[in-house]
């Protein structure tokens, strides 16, 4: 299936590992310019030559740095049509371990600057005959994961703003969706999951494992193809069959 991606610019956060890479990983193939934006020089460096694509190395949550990875994206390609936001996670914890600095880190790492980036590049977005807007969330977006309460928190935030602007932003062309997914064989899981899934904790997931970062990536790139023009305002969870909810 042609995706309509051919030529078309991208611009991925956090691209160096993880979900990031597996979507600028199935961009690159589907012949599209990529921007891999990052904060580890040496893993970005290695990573974008392997795809042929732009690396930016800076940090979600330093202003100027963003500033930087549009810039540099529209002097290398011309224009972007494609902005993929994505970002590490808090710490794990309960609700009760939530303290107000905890809050306001999180704040600062999960939603001001994807409100920044959008911001900056949006006047691009609006030119291209094609803008996506995707952001990578999490399935806690959804439903609450008992030992993530700051994800819990925030990603609902991040999803809620996203929606709005799905509704904003349609009549100008551009579509925005949210790419949440379950257990990804990801260095953030495991984080969470130190030593691997346990049998039992397979057993609630309907396909009996965790996904793979690519199976992720190629849904991101498909929301951001043509193939998808009549998809916002979304959610698409990629997670196995681990969510249970009608909706």
């Amino acid at each position: 299936m042609d995706l309509g991606l051919k030529g078309r610019t991208a611009l991925v956060c956090g691209a160096s590992s993880g979900l990031g890479l597996a979507s600028a990983e199935a961009f690159a193939a589907e012949g599209a310019n990529v921007t891999m934006f990052a904060r580890r020089r040496d893993v970005l460096e290695r990573e974008s030559d392997r795809l042929g694509a732009l690396a930016v190395r800076g940090d979600v949550t330093l202003p100027q740095d963003l500033e930087r990875a549009v810039a540099k994206t529209i002097e290398a390609f011309g224009g972007l049509d494609i902005l993929v936001w994505n970002s590490g996670g808090p710490p794990a914890g309960t609700g009760t371990d939530v303290t107000p600095d905890a809050l306001e880190q999180a704040l600062e790492l999960m939603l001001q600057p994807a409100v920044r980036l959008v911001q900056l590049a949006l006047p691009h977005l609006e030119q291209s005959p094609a803008g996506r807007i995707v952001a990578i969330t999490s399935l806690a977006a959804k439903e609450p994961t008992r030992h993530l309460a700051l994800s819990n928190t925030f990603r609902p935030a991040l999803t809620g703003w996203l929606k709005t602007l799905a509704d904003e932003l349609g009549p100008r062309g551009i579509t925005v969706n949210c790419v949440a997914p379950g257990r990804i064989k990801t260095p953030r899981l495991e984080y969470l999951y130190p030593g691997g899934p346990t049998e039992e904790q397979l057993q609630d997931i309907p396909l009996r494992r965790w996904g793979d970062p690519r199976e992720f990536g190629d849904v991101v790139c498909f929301v951001a193809s043509d193939r998808a023009r009549y998809v916002t305002g979304q959610t698409i969870v990629v997670d196995g069959g681990l969510q249970r909810a009608l909706f």
